[in-house]
Parts: structure tokens; C-alpha cells; sequence
């Protein structure tokens, strides 16, 4: 990734756990600060539920590495552009929402 590589990911536990910083350390990844009250603006989260929630319907569903490999690729692709576009829309509104409640909880 090159010298000026920052990880950034939120304090979630799985995220926190021993084996992933030994990992980054063994890598040589700088992981970026993040304070514990971060509110999560990012709209790949929401995109990610998506993804999850599109798997989950699935029927059958799938069973395997190489058959959750290809529905998600499925899914990924089937994801409306549209919706995408309005989570990326959404910021400035999720931004003041965000101020307003100074970093705390917001419906977003």
C-alpha cells in the first residue's frame, strides 16, 4: 500500500481483537485513531447491510466459500445505482445530523 498507508476501521470488538493486531503489526499497518463515541457516516456500511440482507433472502442459500463468493458477487452487481447514489446524497444531511447531536447517536 505504500509508506503513507493508514488502516481506518471503527473500534468494533472484532476489530480490536489480539490475532488483528498482531496481524497489523506483522504487516507493518499503521492503524488510524478512533475515538470510542465515532459516529459511523461512511454509507459503504449501509451498502454493506444491503449486501447482507440481499444474501441472507436468498433461497436456497448458499452453502459453500465458492457459492457465497459468486451471490455475493451477484448481489454486489444487483445493488441499484440509485440507491447508492442517495446514501452519498444523504451526507451533508447526515453531517448536520451528526453536529446537532455533537457526535452522539443519530437516526442515520
Amino acid at each position: 500500500m505504500g509508506t503513507e498507508f493508514l488502516f481506518m476501521h471503527d473500534n468494533a470488538r472484532p476489530h480490536r481483537a489480539n490475532i488483528v493486531d498482531e496481524c497489523l503489526q506483522s504487516e507493518d499497518i499503521t492503524r488510524m485513531d478512533w475515538p470510542a463515541y465515532s459516529p459511523d457516516l461512511n454509507p459503504i456500511e449501509h451498502v454493506w447491510d444491503m449486501l447482507g440482507r440481499r444474501i441472507a433472502a436468498r433461497q436456497p442459500p448458499p452453502t459453500c466459500l465458492p457459492e457465497l463468493r459468486r451471490a455475493l458477487l451477484d448481489e454486489w452487481c444487483n445493488i441499484p445505482q440509485d440507491q447508492i447514489d442517495n446514501l452519498i446524497l444523504s451526507m451533508p444531511r447526515r453531517c448536520k445530523a451528526c453536529i446537532a447531536s455533537s457526535g452522539r447517536h443519530t437516526p442515520y
